[in-house]
């Protein structure tokens, strides 16, 4: 198959708001779609991009921006109230709907991406063929606690730098940004500089920061948002559809914030990338595209 991939852009109405998509590949193509659940929140597409190299074995592969980011509608005045995991459902459907492929699709979420495909999974979606976790954890509460303990490992005077910002209220600190990226190179993405797609999906929440500082908070590990208490592991069963979860061997996404997907999806499939932390996609990115392309053909049917 010729390496190139064709792609079309297009918006999607939503409760008189837009989501902006775009699709690599055909949408008529024998093998059913996947639509990829970008991060964050607010994250927007860009970082996940390479998610499109799938479309070269034969399968449409579909990027959104989640409402309140990217190229869709920006709504930086809507409160807490409005941004909760049913509106990004909601909006998951509606595209769903939209692009026509309710007959058979598959969902691959990257880290609060993959927290929203559980969401998503356990309400046993008409068409849903698989689900793919990538990078995620089961609870934040476990999340937190994983954070702080990778935390802990930072060089001292990071630490108490992170610390002092965030008792002051002053994370928006050149300083405090300069500690937190120590985090991030070591638990995030471990190929530095980070690549030109990764460093756009910072500047994107730089620019449209409400999502994320509603939802989560100001950074990885400082959780103070609306999803702090959040949690889907007593929901888990639910999922009845093939899962394959992802995680890499230094990813803020440990171990202990993974395993309760394991435990709670019947018949779901761990892979650890051994030299990656947040981003497989982009660490391993070959081996990434391998393996979630196999287990998408093995699991078309």
């Amino acid at each position: 198959m010729s390496s190139e991939i064709v792609t079309g852009e297009g918006r999607a109405g939503f409760g008189g708001y837009e989501t902006w998509y775009r699709v690599s590949g055909n949408l008529d193509a024998d093998k059913a779609p996947i639509v990829i659940l970008h991060g964050g929140p607010g994250a927007a597409h860009n970082y996940v991009d390479a998610y499109k190299l799938l479309a070269r074995r034969g399968r449409a592969v579909i990027h959104y921006d989640q409402l309140g980011c990217g190229n869709s509608t920006l709504l930086p005045d809507k409160g807490a109230d409005f941004w909760t995991p049913r509106l990004f459902i909601d909006e998951l459907e509606n595209l769903v709907d939209h692009l026509g492929i309710r007959g058979g699709f598959h969902v691959l979420g990257q880290s609060w991406g993959g927290m929203l495909g559980a969401e998503y999974g356990v309400t046993r979606p008409k068409g849903l063929k698989s689900l793919t976790i990538a990078n995620s954890p089961a609870s934040m509460k476990l999340w937190v606690e994983e954070a702080n303990r990778l935390r802990a490992d930072l060089p001292m005077d990071v630490q108490e730098t992170l610390t002092r910002h965030e008792q002051a209220g002053t994370t928006d600190h050149p300083d405090y940004q300069q500690a937190t990226m120590v985090f991030y190179e070591r638990h995030v993405c471990r190929i530095v500089p980070f690549p030109a797609e990764v460093t756009e999906t910072f500047a994107q929440v730089v620019r449209n920061p409400t999502v994320y500082n509603v939802m989560n908070g100001p950074n990885e590990f400082h959780v103070i948002g609306t999803l702090k208490n959040w949690s889907i592991i007593d929901q888990l069963p639910a999922v009845d559809v093939p899962t394959l979860i992802i995680s890499g061997r230094y990813d803020e996404a440990t171990p202990a914030t993974v395993q309760p997907f394991k435990d709670g999806i019947e018949g779901s499939r761990w892979q650890v990338f051994e030299h990656s932390s947040h981003m497989p996609h982009v660490e391993e990115q070959d081996l990434c595209m391998r393996v979630v392309g196999d287990f998408l053909d093995d699991n078309d049917n």
